[in-house]
């Protein structure tokens, strides 16, 4: 790791916010995964838990740290330092980060109590969640320089992959429900990388019905071990391709 990304993460770990982050996701875990019986169940509670909070902290602290760091980003960049790699190390050294209180919050708690199976997918999807939704943030940060627009282009990417994204789609099935839109509706479901992470989880357990329309229509196209494949591959394309835009913004802004 380059030391712009060391400085950034070690700066970063010691952020209160985060060690409260980390905290807060063990106990949670902990109480879910360590008190509920019923493994699926609890599977399920703590993954609606990992698909609302991971998203919301990535993209909100990532986009404030940005804005944060202006005055840091312009003292690297009067160094003969490329702009891409000052770009990078932020991003690496933001992700990191995140993905670490992930796994400490997280990991640990799941790796004791779930299958192994279960729990790595559990993992992974809350892993590649920090890495987006940093990506994302760093997208928002960089289209304005203002800082409350830039906090609420963020905030409005999580609201709608969360929330407004499902409701788009419900709205779909039932105003084409007599055309054979199945194609169609697995297709859709891979914009959403929130949806895709559930769908990712819920097709190593046992429960097709919790796997709602487009989850089955997903798992009907490409069955449960391509539907696996291809949810890792469109879930990095979402990690690096928000990241690409914003440094060739980043790359051509005037600071």
């Amino acid at each position: 790791m380059n030391k712009i990304a060391r400085f950034i993460l070690f700066d970063i770990l010691k952020n209160k916010t985060i060690i409260l982050y980390t905290v807060l996701l063990f106990i949670i875990s902990w109480s879910v995964l360590g008190l509920e019986s019923n493994f699926t169940k609890a599977t399920l509670s703590l993954l609606n838990i990992v698909l609302l909070v991971v998203p919301l902290m990535s993209v909100i602290f990532s986009t404030i740290y940005v804005y944060n760091s202006s005055q840091f980003v312009e003292l690297l960049l009067s160094q003969p330092v490329p702009r891409s790699k000052v770009w990078f190390n932020i991003f690496l050294g933001l992700s990191t980060a995140l993905v670490l209180a992930f796994l400490l919050g997280c990991g640990i708690p799941i790796l004791l109590y779930s299958s192994i199976e279960t729990g790595m997918s559990l993992i992974i999807t809350g892993c590649f969640l920090s890495v987006i939704f940093t990506s994302l943030a760093m997208l928002a940060a960089i289209f304005s320089r203002d800082r409350a627009k830039g906090i609420g282009i963020a905030i409005f990417l999580w609201i709608f992959f969360a929330i407004i994204y499902d409701g788009i789609l419900l709205v779909l099935i039932f105003q084409f429900a007599d055309y054979p839109i199945e194609g169609i509706m697995a297709t859709l479901t891979a914009i959403n990388p929130i949806g895709l992470s559930r769908i990712f989880v819920l097709l190593q357990l046992d429960v097709a019905a919790m796997l709602g329309y487009a989850g089955a229509v997903f798992q009907q196209v490409f069955g449960s071990g391509g539907g696996m494949g291809i949810s890792l591959v469109i879930l990095s394309a979402w990690a690096i391709v928000p990241f690409v835009w914003s440094l060739i913004k980043f790359n051509r802004k005037n600071l």
